[in-house]
Parts: C-alpha cells; sequence; structure tokens
C-alpha cells in the first residue's frame, strides 16, 4: 500500500500576455517536476495569460488564447502520467471566473473557480472576475469545442469540488483565500481532504514574506495536511514585483522552501512525504474536532495514485528552518530582479540615471549595481537564459560578464547635470560612487540650457525673474528652481536617446526616476523634473529604509563613496549657494522630517487618518518630542502640501511597490487630485482639542 506522495510545486516568471513564453516556462515546470518523480504540479495564478492582463481579461481574445494553450498543454507528451494544475480565466454562464483547471492523461478533471478575490492595495480583481459564490457546489461546465476535440468530454465539474484519488484527497483554494479569516482549508480539513495547494500572484512588499509563511505554516498546524504554494515570479509588466517563495508544508512545518529574489524563469520545488503522518498528526490533535456538521465537498474520483507501492525506500523530507531576508537585502534583490526584467523585455539597451550625489538618486544607482552582481551571479551559475539576455541587450552574442562593474558600464550610464548653484561636494560624490561601481559616467552642465530658457522669457515679457536671496519673490524663487529641474529632465531624455548613437552603439536607454516613497507623498518634486522617469525602483521606499539600504551597500559590496553620501544633508541644490555652501534642504523646505513623514504616511493610508484622526494618534506617538501644538501644526502643514501637490501623482512615474502605502494615483491612493486646501472643517476640529491638550500638559 503506497503512502508516501511526491509533490511539486513551482514559481514561474510570467508575462502578461506571452502566451508562448507561457506556454514554453509551464511546460518546462512540468518536465522538471516529473523528473523528480512528482505525480502532481501545481503553478501560479493565472499562469497561462499572465496575471497583470488588467482589463485585457475583457477581451475574448484573452480567453481565447488561454484555450488554445490549454490545448496544447493537453496534447503535449509532457502532461503525461502526472495531474496537472494550471491557471486561467474561465467564462461559465457568461461570468468570468479566476480558475484552476486541473487536467491528466488528456482529461480536465475539475475547473475549480476563485472563491474569495483580491480587492484591496493594488489588487482589483472585482473589476474583471466574479467570486464563485456557491461553497461545496459543482456544476457542469460546458467545454469548448477546440477542448472537447482533445479530451472527448463535452461536460466537466465546475466548482467548489476536490479530487479524490487512489490513495488521497486534494483540495484548492487560490491566493487570496489563504488570507481570508474564512479560508477553505478550514472546512476541506475537517472534512477530510489531506493536500491543500494554493496558487498565488502574491507580490512583494518589505518584510512580507514572514506573514506569507506563517500563513502556510498556521494552515497545517491547525487541522494537519499538506500545503502547497505556487507563486509567480518577476515583472509582469507593471510596478508590481512578484517574488517567488514557492514552499511546500506539512503539520505546521516547512519541508521546502524555494528562492524569493532569483533571475531563475522557471523554478520547481519538490517534496515526498508521508501520507501517515498527516493521519496520525489529525488523530491526536483534531479527532474531536472532525464532525463535520456541514455538507461535504463534493469528491470527483480520479482513477490515478499519487503515492508508488513500491515507496518504502522513498525517504521523506524534513522540517526545515525558513531563511529570511532582511529589509536592506530585500532592497537591494527585488528592485533589481524588476529592474532586469523590464531592461529585457522591454527591447532597450541599458539605463540613464541623473546621478545628483544624494540618497535617492545613490539609492537608485546602488540597486542597478546589485542587477549587474545578481546577473553576472546567474551567469556564472549556467543560467543560459540571463546570458542569452545579456548578449541580445548589449548587441553581441560573443560577450560573456565576468565582472559586475565591467557589466554596470556597458549597461548604466550616470549623468551629474550641474548649474551655478551645484557644489564641488555633490559633484565628488557622485563621480566617485559612479567610478566604484562602473557606470559610464557624465558631466553636463545646463546653466546655457538655463540661461537660454529665461532669455526666451525675458524677451517676451521684458522681466527676468530673480531668486529670493536676490530680492525675488517667492515665485519667482520657486519658478527658477523648477526651470532647472525640469530642463535636467528634458536632457536625461535626450542622452538616454542618442548618447549610445554618439558612440556608435545600437539602441537606447531607460530613464531612470529616484524619488522616495515620502517625496512623492508630500509633492516635494517638481512636476516634469528628472523624477519624470521611464521607471523608477525605490518609488515605493522610504528614506529611512533607503539609508539603510546604503549602509548594507558599504559593507556588502565595499562601496565607501558612500559613506559622504549618507553624511550630507539631503537637499535639491536649485538655490544659489552661500559662500560656495548649500543652504537649501529637503526637510527644511518640507517642513518635517523623513523620518515624520514615513509615520504620516502610513497613519493616511493603512490606518485610514484624515487630519483630526491623525492629530489624535500623534499626539501620543510624538508626546515625548512634540507638544500639541507642534503636532497639530505639522499635521496641517502635511495635509496642505499634499493636497496643493496631489495633483502631480497624476504623472508620477511607475515605481517598484515595496511599501504597503504609497501616493501612486489611481493605482494604490484613489483620491481626488484637486482639493480644497484650507480643509476648514478638519483643522477646526483639530484647533478646539487643543487648549484642553495644552492645559493638561501644562
Amino acid at each position: 500500500m503506497g503512502r508516501k506522495v511526491t509533490l511539486a510545486t513551482c514559481s514561474l516568471n510570467q508575462w502578461a500576455l506571452d502566451f508562448d513564453g507561457n506556454l514554453s516556462r509551464i511546460l518546462r515546470s512540468i518536465e522538471e517536476a516529473k523528473s523528480k518523480g512528482a505525480k502532481y504540479r501545481l503553478g501560479p495564478e493565472l499562469e497561462i495569460c499572465g496575471y497583470g492582463c488588467a482589463d485585457h481579461f475583457y477581451e475574448s481574445d484573452t480567453l481565447l488564447h488561454c484555450f488554445q494553450v490549454l490545448k496544447e498543454l493537453l496534447e503535449s507528451p509532457v502532461t503525461e502520467d502526472i495531474i496537472c494544475d494550471v491557471g486561467m480565466p474561465v467564462m461559465h454562464h457568461n461570468v468570468r471566473y479566476n480558475c484552476r483547471v486541473i487536467f491528466l492523461n488528456k482529461k480536465i478533471l475539475l475547473i475549480r473557480p476563485k472563491m474569495l478575490l483580491a480587492n484591496n492595495g493594488n489588487n482589483r480583481e472585482f473589476r474583471w472576475f466574479s467570486a464563485w459564490s456557491q461553497p461545496r457546489h459543482v456544476e457542469e461546465y460546458f467545454l469548448p469545442r477546440i477542448i472537447q476535440d482533445v479530451t472527448g468530454q463535452t461536460t466537466v465539474p465546475f466548482g467548489d469540488g476536490v479530487l479524490s484519488t487512489k490513495d488521497t484527497c486534494l483540495g484548492s483554494e487560490m491566493c487570496a483565500e489563504l488570507w481570508s479569516p474564512r479560508s477553505s482549508h478550514i472546512d476541506m480539513g475537517l472534512d477530510g481532504i489531506e493536500i491543500f495547494t494554493n496558487s498565488s500572484a502574491s507580490y512583494h512588499e518589505l518584510r512580507k514574506a514572514d506573514h506569507r509563511v506563517n500563513l502556510v505554516k498556521s494552515a497545517t498546524t491547525k487541522s494537519g495536511g499538506i500545503y502547497l504554494f505556487a507563486n509567480q515570479k518577476g515583472c509582469d509588466g507593471d510596478r508590481l514585483y512578484y517574488d517567488g517563495c514557492a514552499m511546500i508544508a506539512i503539520n505546521g512545518d516547512i519541508v521546502a522552501q524555494g528562492t524569493q529574489f532569483s533571475l531563475e524563469d522557471v523554478e520547481v520545488i519538490t517534496a515526498t512525504l508521508d501520507l501517515e503522518d498527516v493521519r496520525s498528526y489529525r488523530g491526536e490533535q483534531c479527532h474531536p474536532h472532525m464532525h463535520y456538521d456541514h455538507k461535504s465537498f463534493q469528491r470527483i474520483k480520479v482513477d490515478f495514485s499519487l503515492s508508488d507501492c513500491e515507496d518504502v525506500s522513498l525517504p521523506p523530507h524534513q522540517p526545515i528552518e525558513w531563511q529570511f531576508h532582511t529589509p536592506e537585502e530585500e532592497i537591494s534583490l527585488g528592485p533589481a530582479c524588476w529592474l532586469w526584467d523590464y531592461l529585457r523585455r522591454s527591447g532597450q539597451a541599458g539605463f540613464l540615471l541623473p546621478l545628483s550625489g544624494g540618497v535617492d538618486s545613490s539609492s537608485t544607482a546602488c540597486i542597478v549595481y546589485s542587477m549587474c552582481v545578481q546577473v553576472c551571479k546567474a551567469i556564472r551559475d549556467g543560467n543560459s537564459q540571463v546570458l542569452e539576455d545579456v548578449q541580445r541587450v548589449v548587441s553581441d552574442v560573443t560577450y560573456r560578464p565576468e565582472d559586475p562593474r565591467e557589466l554596470c558600464g556597458r549597461l548604466f550610464t550616470t549623468c551629474y547635470m550641474a548649474s551655478e548653484n551645484s557644489s564641488e561636494d555633490t559633484r565628488n560624490r557622485a563621480k566617485e560612487l559612479a567610478t566604484q561601481i562602473g557606470s559610464n559616467h557624465l558631466n553636463i552642465n545646463i546653466d546655457l540650457a538655463v540661461k537660454g530658457m529665461l532669455s526666451i522669457f525675458s524677451m517676451v515679457t521684458g522681466k527676468m525673474p530673480q531668486f529670493r536671496a536676490s530680492g525675488g519673490s517667492s515665485r519667482e524663487n520657486l519658478a527658477l528652481q523648477n526651470i532647472q529641474a525640469r530642463i535636467r529632465m528634458v536632457l536625461a531624455y535626450l542622452f538616454a536617446q542618442l548618447c549610445l548613437w554618439a558612440q556608435g552603439k545600437p539602441g537606447g536607454l531607460l530613464v531612470l526616476g529616484s524619488a522616495n516613497v515620502d517625496e512623492s507623498l508630500t509633492g516635494y518634486f517638481t512636476k516634469y523634473d528628472c523624477s519624470s522617469a521611464d521607471i523608477n525602483p525605490i518609488g515605493g521606499v522610504s528614506k529611512m529604509d533607503l539609508k539603510s539600504f546604503l549602509q548594507y551597500c558599504i559593507d556588502h559590496f565595499q562601496l565607501s563613496a558612500l559613506k559622504s553620501i549618507m553624511a550630507a544633508p539631503p537637499t535639491a541644490e536649485l538655490e544659489p549657494l552661500t559662500d560656495g555652501q548649500v543652504s537649501q534642504t529637503d526637510e527644511s523646505d518640507m517642513g518635517m522630517t523623513y523620518s515624520e513623514l514615513s509615520v504620516i504616511g502610513r497613519l493616511r493610508k493603512i490606518s485610514k487618518c484624515g487630519p483630526y484622526s491623525m492629530f489624535c494618534k500623534l499626539i501620543h506617538m510624538w508626546r515625548e518630542t512634540c507638544s500639541p501644538s507642534q503636532v497639530a501644526m505639522k499635521v496641517k502643514h502635511f495635509f496642505r502640501m499634499y493636497s496643493v501637490n496631489r495633483h502631480k501623482m497624476t504623472t508620477v512615474t511607475p515605481s517598484y511597490h515595496a511599501e504597503s502605502y504609497g501616493p501612486d494615483d489611481n493605482r494604490f491612493d484613489l483620491r481626488p487630485f484637486l482639493y480644497n486646501t484650507l480643509w476648514s472643517w478638519q483643522f477646526r476640529c483639530i484647533d478646539n482639542q487643543l487648549p484642553a491638550m495644552e492645559s493638561d500638559q501644562s
């Protein structure tokens, strides 16, 4: 009697609407699973079309091509003698569902629709799909003719069913269902299902991996069982990075762990597990609770065994300790992998970054350098796909990168855009960092372009604006800062398009932005300045995390140039110098520290605080450093800045999503962009509380 099962789950680097590539990666994962002895293979959510199709899900073409890919899978000899569990959208009774299609030997066993949809943060599943609202109910689904011709089936089961093989019972849940307080695995476990599977498209956020791992462990700690978690990896064509972390657990222990950040397009992990361990665990832990008083799941009988009669010699997998990355490592690896996917799929020849010598642009530069480190490591480890991609990007089929700095020189151009308001210190800091990472570095002076633009204005109006230091008004001062910032953006795109051409090389460069999440939150940047770029790898990372990341780079990559960058106060360097020294700093311009901004950002987004609620929370959180009046002043200042600058979020550069809060308009922050910036009612509520609070402190 067989009792040990070998199961496979995987992480695939799928790409929205890349049906050829997605099919190839699915087949590779099935082939690898079979080579490791697995009888069941689980893939990520919506893997056939890619999770990030967005409004393409409305198109009948997307559904058609998914069934065409499914036909290829059913007919492939690779899929023989293994239960394959793949993800795709399916329309049933004119309703679109996010589904798992489970098949074996050219027969579809079950189509299982998602029952709990993700609709928070970056997720919009309710926009494209309906949730299956009938627990433990299964209907007939009429297959399209192209599938009928392969399977010989007219209808197949569709709904919340489970598979009953000769030796065990297996049930599915999908992504958000694991995170829900009404998770499907609870009812399945109480009904005797022994193997739970979860196909996911779970994106990376800093410090999120431990939550995901704990949920999987908890799912099998409570009622025993085996849990398989599959996930997408890579850039699906959007702001999100899916970070893999496929895993297998049994009875509360992780027994197999996939990588979180990897340049491998296909990663398959397997585990051989003893079903008797599940039964023994439940016999002791769960026996009093196994009286199942709800309708049982409909079991679809499958004439197939996941175990082998001669399995005594198979060693079962033992528990392992999950190895988590630090937040600094996550910043180094996640955005780097995202940048690589974006570069190799965009058809461009590299990146260009305006490098100011400050924390933000230096962080972006370090992430590109980390990308080059990961690429070189993958090639040393024998990743032929990465080597092929590098050779295509640099237009040299003989090129084989060995050193990250040398590769950085091929892929990365940095430029310091000096003006008369720039200091020698920032110029030298930028140059030193560029030298240490190996980027192709340019020094560009923008004064001539600035004077040319101002001359045009003066010719038309007869007036010449002046900085505040020279007697000009606040409006003049701001306009003179903005023209410098916007000229830098224009020059960045000019050099990105033509600097390789000037060297006799083919291709163009992607312009990288470097505004952090806190600056974006307050709108502390010039609209259409060099924060306007093609993509921004740090747009979802806070200033405080970036500083910790740079310290990691000093220690891990030996980039000593970062020491002086970290020690310098952040500055835009757009106002005149005082005795050759910078007098303008970011925190004084913003009226609060970056540390305070990080707290405010979380309260606004995660705690859903308006001005009054934020004030009520901060008077306690900051009571050691600020009086109630000072807290009120900071809260009012933030909301004025936020509302005045909110229009800038409509043009913010697409950014890597790393935090659970963000300013990205119409993607993560669904708020208006035209406000009454007086906030009269809200601020009056704060002011009404101040007298009593001030008297309590006196």
